[in-house]
């Protein structure tokens, strides 16, 4: 498997709430969509904590599965 070199600032990018959070707020990814090739993920209860980078058309991939159940 081929790494993706990712050497972003993420505390400066503006991150996108899941449209599946509920009203609490809680339990929520945020993604990261302002990278072409890579899409930063992290947990919307830990701003400030890491984020799982995923390769942009391994995310696409698993969305679209995620859809189809």
């Amino acid at each position: 498997m081929k790494m993706i070199s990712f050497d972003y600032d993420l505390s400066k990018t503006t991150w996108q709430k899941s449209s599946y959070s509920g009203a609490s707020g809680g339990d929520c990814l945020e993604i990261n969509t302002a990278h072409p090739d890579a899409v930063p993920v992290r947990d919307s209860k830990v701003a400030d904590g890491p984020a799982l980078v995923f390769r942009a058309a391994a995310w696409s991939a698993f969305v679209a599965d995620l859809k189809r159940d």
